[in-house]
């Protein structure tokens, strides 16, 4: 139920290169982070809080493809892009399957009412897994960004005028990823934040040997790059590749970007992206097929990196600056072979962790300090994909199939399951359920749903 305060010209002053300038900068970036005002919406894939969470409350626990629902409208193709809710908008990128093209829409969140469409490139994927228009949209209330595997990075204002685009493929060279690239924007005051995380050499014929794995900062107003920080890895091959997305987080004094992949977890100048510290690996013997899907999560003074293929989860305390150590382990999920997740992104909330594994078929909730508060089987055969959501004492999940699952946050006791979807042609459901103004916003594979409590 929150909105972050849009800071101003001060980061337009990013210029200057003196100590005292970056210190007063990186002062005003925390202080526009810690501005936030009441209000329910769900700006970016994770949230408000960028966690997975909201302290919305009244929130519905039951209902059907008839019972609860306000309103649905029929999608034109299937993605796994998160549903984006502002006041009374809710923006969705995806794809017009019948004409191959991706599209940027925006309907009406009180019924539903298609308010604007654009029909962007055509062309939407390249493999049988995913599209590309798998990104989700990000907002601040006056701007709303969509960013394509394609490269194309579009703004708009709320009312769907353009205020620019770019290609950040054209800008920066092709995306090396054996699959389709999928890493959602993130928005912090009057400045987008973009990842790409890929290989060092070709692969498929796409990319070349001049390949850098960077963390990108454009303004929010015009879409120039402020800077390009390139990150170095010690990553081989697929290893080298994420999907993740940057997180904002406050570490006292300090507003750090988190990113994580590429066998490492990174935490970056919010106002130069300079690399202020990096812990890894999970990875140690540097095996090469491990690409990394779930974003980090930060909580209870520790940042969470979800190791690929079925290994632990890692909860890094970063206290130090430069390379860290093995002391800023502070725990790992090795001894619970349950706890693990390959491609959901955990949540955070009420000062716990709900961990969901995709393999393990579980869901957990841990807390700051690695204790297991309970460990459940997910309902249902289907696989779980979409991240959990968390709020109102509930945490929401959906399936493959479109089985939605409504669970008790305090004993992991199932409330509900409801079947939303019958899938077909290949197609899965795997966008995450947002959550504002009292409903819930569900994206199955060609309809988007507005659920209340009754």
């Amino acid at each position: 139920m929150f909105e972050f305060c849009i800071a101003h010209s001060f980061l337009q002053l990013l210029e200057a290169t003196s100590t005292m300038r970056r210190l007063q900068l990186s002062l005003a970036l925390m202080l526009t982070f810690a501005a936030i005002t009441q209000a329910a919406n769900w700006p970016h894939w994770r949230g408000p809080f960028y966690n997975g969470s909201t302290d919305e409350a009244a929130l519905p626990s039951e209902w059907s493809r008839t019972e609860g629902v306000l309103w649905s409208v029929e999608l034109p193709g299937c993605s796994a892009a998160t549903p984006i809710v502002w006041d009374d908008r809710v923006f969705i990128s995806g794809v017009d399957a019948a004409q191959d093209r991706l599209v940027a829409m925006c309907f009406d969140a009180a019924g539903g009412k298609l308010l604007w469409r654009h029909d962007l490139a055509q062309g939407t994927q390249r493999d049988g897994r995913s599209n590309y228009a798998s990104a989700s949209p990000v907002t601040d209330g006056t701007s709303v960004v969509f960013f394509y595997a394609n490269g194309d990075l579009i703004c708009y204002d709320m009312a769907g005028a353009q205020r620019w685009a770019r290609n950040i493929q054209q800008d920066y060279g092709t995306f090396a990823f054996l699959w389709t690239f999928a890493a959602s924007p993130t928005i912090v005051g009057d400045r987008l934040y973009i990842q790409v995380l890929q290989r060092d050499v070709p692969v498929s014929g796409r990319g070349s040997s001049r390949n850098d794995s960077y963390l990108l900062a454009v303004g929010l107003a015009d879409g120039k790059t402020l800077w390009r920080q390139i990150r170095p890895s010690q990553a081989v091959a697929e290893s080298r590749e994420a999907f993740s997305t940057p997180i904002p987080h406050r570490f006292g004094d300090s507003l750090q970007i988190l990113v994580v992949g590429g066998d490492d977890l990174t935490g970056h100048d919010s106002a130069t992206g300079e690399e202020l510290w990096r812990w890894g690996t999970w990875n140690p013997r540097r095996i090469g097929h491990w690409r990394l899907v779930p974003s980090p999560v930060a909580g209870g003074g520790v940042v969470l990196a979800c190791a690929p293929k079925d290994d632990p989860i890692y909860a890094i305390a970063p206290k130090g600056r430069g390379v860290l150590g093995d002391d800023a382990v502070a725990w790992t999920s090795a001894s619970t072979r349950q706890i693990t997740s390959d491609v959901p992104t955990p949540a955070f909330f009420d000062g716990d962790f709900l961990i969901l594994s995709d393999l393990r078929k579980s869901l957990a909730r841990v807390d700051a300090a690695g204790g297991v508060k309970w460990l459940i089987e997910t309902p249902g055969r289907s696989k779980y994909e979409a991240s959990p959501t968390v709020a109102d004492g509930k945490v929401y999940l959906i399936n493959h199939a479109g089985d939605a699952a409504v669970l008790n946050a305090a004993d992991g006791n199932v409330l509900a399951t409801i079947d939303m979807d019958d899938p077909s042609g290949g197609e899965l459901v795997r966008a995450s359920i947002s959550i504002a103004s009292g409903r819930l916003f569900i994206r199955t594979t060609r309809h988007l749903y507005c659920i209340a409590a009754k």
